[in-house]
C-alpha cells in the first residue's frame, strides 16, 4: 500500500476516533446527546463540558507527543530518543513538586500554578540541555547532548525524590500522582485552548523542517554539505519540542512512550520519508492517545485508570520488541 493510502486511512481512523469516542465511557451515550435529546437532559452537559474537550485535549497531546518524538528520533538519528529522554518530563515535574511543596495557589490568565510551573520546569530542562551541548569541550554533537538530557533527566528525578521526602503523606501523594500523567481531571475547553497554539506554532515549525529532517537523518555533516544550516536547525526543532511538550506536559502531566511508539509505528507502515512519515505520524499518535484514555477511563470504572500508566504499560514491551527484533539498527534511523 502507498504511503498517501495509508495516510488516508490514518485520517479515516482519526475521525473515527474523535467522532465515537466522546459516546463512550462508564455510561455510555446516545448521539442525541449532542443537541440535548433524550430522556436526561445531563447527558448534554456531559458530552459538551466533560468529554468533548477530554478527546480533544487527548488528541493534542497525542499528535505533539508522537511528533516531537520523530523529530528528536531524527534530529539524533537515534530510534530510542524522545523528548523525555532530554529531561523535559522530569524537568515539568519538578516544576509541579517545587508548587506542591510550596503549596502555591496562584493562577494567570486561568492556568493553574501547578501547570505554569511545570511549563517553566520543562523549559528550564531545555535550557539546560542546550547550554551543557554548546558549553561542552566536546563539541555541539548529538551525543553530548543526549548525554547531557540523561544527566539532567537523572539530576531532577533525584530532586524529585529528595521533595517527596521533605514533604508531608498529601503532598508526597499530589507529586506521585501528577507524575504519573493522565486526563482525568475536569478538562475544559480552556485547557484545548491554552495547549492548542503551542502544538500548532510547533507543528508548524516541524512541518517547515521536514526537508531539513530528512538530510539529518543521513549526517550531519551530509546534512551541512547539502546547504543545511545544522545548528540554526537544532534549534528551532529545540524550540517547536519546548513549546508542544511543555504546553502538553503542564496540562497533562508526563505521558511516556507515546513519543517513542508512535513513530516507530508509522515508520513501519509509511517509510521513513518525513513527508509521509509526518503526518502519519501526527494522525496516528493523535487516535492513539485517544483510545488509549477512552480505555483508560472505562476498565476500572467508577475509578480511572491513569494513562501515563496505560501507556507505560504498553511501551515497555514494545520497547523490548524493538530490542528483541533486530530488524533494524537501534543506535540510528
Amino acid at each position: 500500500m502507498s504511503g498517501r493510502a495509508t495516510i488516508l486511512l490514518l485520517l479515516v481512523l482519526a475521525v473515527g476516533v474523535l467522532l465515537v469516542t466522546p459516546f463512550c465511557g462508564m455510561e455510555s451515550l446516545p448521539f442525541s446527546a449532542l443537541w440535548g435529546g433524550g430522556s436526561d437532559a445531563s447527558q448534554a452537559d456531559i458530552l459538551w463540558k466533560l468529554r468533548i474537550p477530554r478527546v480533544l485535549l487527548a488528541f493534542l497531546a497525542g499528535t505533539a507527543l508522537s511528533t516531537s518524538g520523530m523529530a528528536f528520533q531524527a534530529m539524533f538519528r537515534n530510534a530510542l530518543a524522545t523528548p523525555f529522554t532530554l529531561g523535559v518530563s522530569s524537568g515539568a515535574s519538578l516544576g509541579a513538586a517545587v508548587c506542591i511543596l510550596e503549596r502555591w495557589t496562584f493562577s494567570l490568565l486561568g492556568i493553574s500554578s501547578v501547570s505554569l510551573s511545570a511549563f517553566l520546569g520543562a523549559l528550564l530542562s531545555i535550557v539546560l540541555v542546550y547550554a551543557l551541548t554548546t558549553q561542552s569541550r566536546a563539541g555541539s554533537s548529538t551525543a553530548t547532548m543526549l548525554l547531557a538530557g540523561v544527566a539532567v533527566s537523572f539530576f531532577f528525578s533525584s530532586l524529585i525524590l529528595f521533595l517527596q521526602y521533605m514533604s508531608d503523606f498529601t503532598q508526597t501523594y499530589r507529586m506521585l500522582r501528577w507524575v504519573m500523567g493522565g486526563l482525568e481531571g475536569v478538562v475544559t475547553f480552556h485547557d484545548v485552548m491554552s495547549v492548542l497554539p503551542f502544538v500548532v506554532a510547533g507543528g508548524l515549525i516541524v512541518w517547515y523542517l521536514l526537508h531539513e529532517l530528512n538530510l539529518l537523518t543521513t549526517g550531519e555533516e551530509f546534512a551541512s554539505a547539502r546547504g543545511v544550516n545544522v545548528a540554526q536547525t537544532k534549534t528551532l526543532l529545540f524550540l517547536a519540542v519546548s513549546m508542544m511538550v511543555g504546553a502538553v506536559v503542564a496540562v497533562c502531566g508526563p505521558i511516556g512512550f507515546v513519543g517513542l511508539m508512535a513513530p516507530h509505528i508509522c515508520r513501519l507502515l509509511v517509510g521513513a520519508e518525513h513527508r509521509h512519515l509526518y503526518p502519519a505520524t501526527w494522525l496516528f499518535g493523535g487516535a492513539f492517545l485517544v483510545l488509549c484514555d477512552t480505555f483508560a477511563r472505562t476498565v476500572m470504572a467508577p475509578a480511572e485508570l491513569p494513562v501515563g500508566i496505560l501507556t507505560s504499560l504498553l511501551g515497555g514491551p514494545f520497547f523490548l520488541w524493538l530490542l528483541l527484533a533486530g530488524r533494524r539498527n537501534l543506535g540510528t534511523i
